[in-house]
């Protein structure tokens, strides 16, 4: 084949000119595509009002709650009265236990003697009635008052006349009695207490202060060591830690606040804590029904996730494996029963499996039949459509020639049409077992069982954030090993060792 020399490809030019010039779309096609781009993103920008939203975001509160989700807070308040005398008390079911004496929390004690008055009371008694019978309605002539007077009691107890909390080894609060003193680095803030005027500051608040109206509470922010609240009849401190408080053993066992050592020569040859059983077993018993952590309710629930996406998407192969092969035009030679299995897959699949795991739940009420029925619902027709799509791509050389032999029908579809799909089919449901794992969580917050509901429990009371990541991280191990599983067992279905 001959090329043309420069010197013709110029006489071809200037005869026609046309030829060899670009088109407009070959010429702009990168810049028009390019500004497509912009225009698209700055229409989203404004549909969606993306620097509104960026600019009201609370960022603080997002990273609390990301911080959370791996520590946990010590709340101690510390009352004061009106004479300026306080005392320190912790929640019911504080992370330190029944006894709670911190370090970082140090105070001074005294044991004083008051009086204080009692109010007098007036209660009203029932009189006895002359007569059992009465055509009369009872009134209150019934009844009569009795008054006792006010008095004064003297009592001799232990207060807390002066107390600091070290947040961290910066910052801490200087609390005595009526006055707290508020140290933040090298920043001091003083803090005056009064049950008329509330709370005042001695200067300008810092950035790490906030009070929203003279007189009221001033909240102080620490960072990751926590917060405080100061107000006119109490210091509210909220200290933070990192980990998980009480992982194994709750506040009440009798293995709580020992080391792992002491744990395991309790278990190996310490004396019994509980004489119907072995401290194996009771350690067991008590890490299993943690009341701060439920382990056994959550890996219960993790598994009947596990079970209701396995049996969900179990159910829809076996379902959509026939019918595929109706749907499939090359093998079910007859187009109007094609389309209606076809239309049927759609219908199955254009409603979200959120959607149907509410109306089965609705249905059949909370609890793993509605997620399995979801499940196997939405992944029918889904994987029906792909099964057939798969069937109309096969090669019709390998069934001509099983039905060159004389093969029956139910042979050729065995013999020249499984071999082609079959990997394909097993492939495909695989990955839908690894994906629907996922999404059975999030139908579980719907009422269809497993730990998306357990999930979405502990979302809600917007305290356990720590419950919240310890879920997530069982879904995330889980979905890590079920993608390995599913991942080894595609490679070798379609003949891939590597």
């Amino acid at each position: 084949m001959n090329t043309l020399t420069t010197a013709e490809l110029a006489a071809v030019a200037a005869r026609h000119p046309h030829l060899l010039q670009p088109s407009f779309w070959m010429r702009f096609r990168f810049p028009l595509i390019g500004g497509a781009t912009v225009l698209y993103l700055v229409f989203c920008w404004w549909f969606f009002a993306i620097g509104q939203v960026l600019g009201s975001a609370n960022w603080p509160i997002a990273g609390t709650y990301l911080a959370d989700w791996i520590s946990y807070e010590v709340r101690p308040d510390i009352e004061i009265a009106r004479d300026g005398t306080m005392q320190i008390s912790y929640p019911r079911y504080d992370p330190l236990g029944p006894n709670p004496n911190p370090d970082w929390l140090s105070a001074n004690r005294e044991t004083v003697t008051r009086t204080i008055e009692i109010p007098g009371t007036t209660s009203q008694t029932p009189t006895q009635p002359k007569s059992s019978f009465s055509f009369v309605a009872p009134s209150n002539s019934g009844t009569q008052e009795e008054a006792t007077q006010a008095r004064t009691q003297t009592r001799t107890e232990e207060v807390v006349t002066h107390a600091v909390v070290a947040m961290n080894s910066t910052d801490r609060i200087d609390i005595s009695g009526k006055a707290v003193e508020v140290y933040r680095g090298a920043d001091k803030l003083g803090i005056s207490l009064s049950r008329n005027d509330g709370v005042t500051a001695d200067r300008d608040l810092p950035d790490w202060a906030t009070q929203r109206q003279p007189g009221e509470k001033i909240v102080l922010a620490f960072g990751f060591s926590g917060w405080a609240e100061v107000r006119d009849d109490v210091v509210k401190v909220h200290k933070r830690f990192l980990g998980w408080e009480n992982f194994f053993f709750d506040i009440d066992s009798p293995f709580f606040g020992m080391s792992f050592t002491k744990v395991v020569g309790l278990i190996t040859v310490g004396p019994r804590l509980d004489p119907a059983r072995s401290n194996l077993m009771l350690a067991l018993d008590n890490i299993l029904y943690n009341p701060s952590w439920q382990h056994l309710d959550v890996w219960t629930k993790l598994l009947q996730t596990i079970v209701m996406a396995f049996v969900g998407t179990l159910f829809a192969m076996i379902v959509a494996f026939p019918l595929s092969f109706i749907a499939a035009r090359n093998i079910t030679r007859n187009r109007p029963v094609n389309q209606l299995i076809k239309r049927f897959f759609d219908f199955q699949r254009s409603v979200d499996m959120f959607i149907w795991a509410l109306f089965f739940t609705r249905a059949f009420g909370p609890g793993p039949l509605a997620g399995i029925s979801a499940i196997f619902f939405t992944d029918t027709g889904t994987l029906g459509k792909l099964y057939a799509e798969a069937l109309e791509n096969i090669d019709d050389k390998q069934r001509e020639g099983v039905k060159s032999v004389g093969a029956q029908t139910i042979a050729v579809q065995r013999f020249g049409v499984l071999p082609q799909v079959l990997p394909v089919f097993a492939s495909q449901a695989l990955y839908f077992w690894e994906s629907n794992t996922r999404s059975a969580t999030i139908i579980g917050a719907v009422g269809a069982g497993g730990i998306g509901l357990k999930l979405w429990e502990a979302m809600r009371t917007n305290a356990d954030w720590e419950n919240v990541a310890y879920m997530v991280v069982l879904i995330l191990i889980v979905v890590f090993i079920f993608d390995g599983i599913s991942n080894a067992l595609r490679s070798r279905l379609m003949g891939n060792k590597h």
